[in-house]
C-alpha cells in the first residue's frame, strides 16, 4: 500500500484518557473495518509517568473504513472523556514548524514566498538612499518668513 493510500486510510483520535492502550483503542474501533495498526506515540521525556501522549493512530485496511469511524466516533465519549477523530495528516519533517532547529527564514523557499529581499540587498538599497540625500537637510527647501510653502 502506498503512503498516500495509507495516510487516506489512517485516522488521528486526540484526548485519550491514560487508562486508554492500544488494545482498548482497537476494540473500540473494530466495528467500523479491519484494523492493520493502532499506535500511541510516547511521551517525549523519558521521565514522564504517562504511558502516552493522549492522542493516537488507527490505521484501517479501507479507506472506507476510516471514513465511517470518523463520522461515528469524532466528539464521542470514550473512558470518560470526549475524543476528536478526525483524517491524520502527514507528519512534518523536523527541519519544520515549532521546535525545529532551524530558523524559518532559513528554510528553503521562505525567502522566496514571502517577498524575500535578501539582508546584502536590503542593505544595498539602504546605503544607496543615503549616499544620494543631501548631506545639509535644509538645503532645497523654499523658506519664506512666515515658514515654508507647502
Amino acid at each position: 500500500m502506498s503512503d498516500a493510500a495509507r495516510l487516506k486510510s489512517t485516522v488521528y483520535v486526540g484526548g485519550l484518557e491514560n487508562a486508554v492502550s492500544e488494545k482498548l483503542l482497537a476494540d473500540a474501533f473494530l466495528p467500523f473495518g479491519e484494523i492493520v495498526d493502532v499506535t500511541l506515540p510516547k511521551p517525549d521525556l523519558p521521565s514522564s509517568k504517562d504511558p502516552h501522549r493522549g492522542f493516537g493512530y488507527i490505521e484501517f485496511e479501507l479507506e472506507g473504513d476510516a471514513k465511517e469511524a470518523i463520522d461515528n466516533m469524532d466528539q464521542s465519549e470514550f473512558f470518560g472523556r470526549v475524543i476528536r477523530v478526525a483524517a491524520a495528516k502527514p507528519q512534518k519533517d523536523s527541519n519544520e514548524g515549532l521546535g525545529s532547529k532551524t530558523a524559518v527564514w532559513e528554510t528553503e523557499g521562505w525567502i522566496a514566498k514571502h517577498g524575500g529581499v535578501s539582508a546584502e540587498e536590503r542593505l544595498g538599497t539602504q546605503q544607496a538612499q543615503h549616499a544620494t540625500t543631501p548631506e545639509d537637510a535644509m538645503t532645497g527647501l523654499d523658506i519664506d518668513v512666515a515658514g515654508p510653502h507647502l
